[in-house]
């Protein structure tokens, strides 16, 4: 096995934002590319357990649209050379149903390089006041 120099900071607040850009692409291949085999989501519907085959649909279908976001007071944390943990609050314009919506937000994922390159295993998101 060959070992991976650890990533800086910038490297994974980019591969963070590569994620994002893809959703607000709804650019389904490369969100798919970027998620483990299986994710594992929570959030404001709870837990769900995302298999890598279904989210590039979920990217791409539905009446939502992210329009655009900034993070805020992002942390990173590398506890070996292929696990990084990225949080951060992050705003976000986002249209549902046709509705605009202005939303703050606490996440965190959690990223593992294996054969594939990076990938998402889980992620969480908490809704914030404000």
């Amino acid at each position: 096995m060959t070992a991976h120099k650890t990533p800086t900071r910038d490297e994974l607040i980019a591969l963070e934002k590569s994620y994002w850009d893809a959703i607000k692409a709804k650019d389904g291949k490369t969100t798919a590319a970027l998620s483990g085999k299986t994710s594992i989501v929570t959030g404001a519907r709870g837990v769900s357990s995302i298999p890598q085959s279904k989210m590039a649909a979920m990217t791409e279908d539905g009446s939502w649209e992210l329009e655009s976001y900034a993070f805020e007071d992002v942390e990173v944390s590398t506890p070996a050379p292929d696990v990084a943990i990225v949080a951060y609050t992050v705003r976000q314009k986002v249209k549902m149903d046709g509705k605009r919506q202005d939303l703050r937000a606490a996440d965190s994922s959690t990223w593992i390089r294996g054969a594939d390159g990076w990938q998402c295993h889980a992620h969480s998101e908490t809704f914030l006041q404000g």
